[in-house]
Formats: C-alpha cells, structure tokens, sequence
C-alpha cells in the first residue's frame, strides 16, 4: 500500500484495505440503506434485520453479492458465494492436503483416494 506500507500476497486483499484510505463503502444494505467498506460488514449487519433468513418471505433474496450483484435469500447461501472471490477454501482434504471451497466439493473428492 502507497499510503501506509501494508503488504499484501493477494491483490483482492490490496484492494479491500484501499477503501480503509479511500473511505469507499460499496456494500449497501438493500433495507436500511446503510454502507459498508467489507461485505462480511454488510452480512453481519443484515442478520440484525432478519436473522439469518429473509423476515419477508417469499422469493425475497436481501443479501446480495457487493462484487458480481448476485442475490440470496439465505445468508449462508451469500456467505458460501463470498468463496468465489476471495479464494477461500477452508476445508482441507486430510490425505493428501488439498484445499476446497465447499464441503460437498471435498467429499466428491475424497472418493477418489
């Protein structure tokens, strides 16, 4: 970072610190028109209004993706999406190492040793 000196190894995570220099808050609550700088920000926000699960109803899908726009009516839903762009894979294969981004995604995999 020019401004501070942070060192990132992922340029998605370069880009997530500028807005603590920038002041930029593109994660909007679609409820209460409240912004955020982070989208996990905004998640936890938004279960303050519903829950976990939309209070609406219906097809309603309030937590919607700050990056590509796609909306989920459930909160883990949007929370598994949030993998698709920051790379994360959390579960581990115990055999041989390898990493996923979902667990169904291990367990297929895991069939195969």
């Amino acid at each position: 970072c020019g401004d501070c000196g942070k060192s990132f190894s992922w340029s998605s995570h370069w880009l997530r610190h500028r807005r603590v220099h920038t002041g930029e808050k593109p994660y909007e609550c679609q409820e209460c028109g409240k912004s955020f700088s982070r989208s996990s920000h905004l998640y936890r926000h938004q279960r303050g209004h519903a829950g976990g699960r939309s209070s609406h109803g219906g097809g309603d899908k309030p937590y919607r993706c700050g990056d590509c726009g796609k909306s989920f009516s459930w909160s883990s839903h949007w929370e598994r999406h949030q993998r698709i762009h920051t790379g994360e894979k959390p579960y581990e294969c115990p055999e041989c190492g390898k990493s996923f981004g979902r667990t169904s995604h291990l367990y297929r995999h895991q069939r195969t040793h």
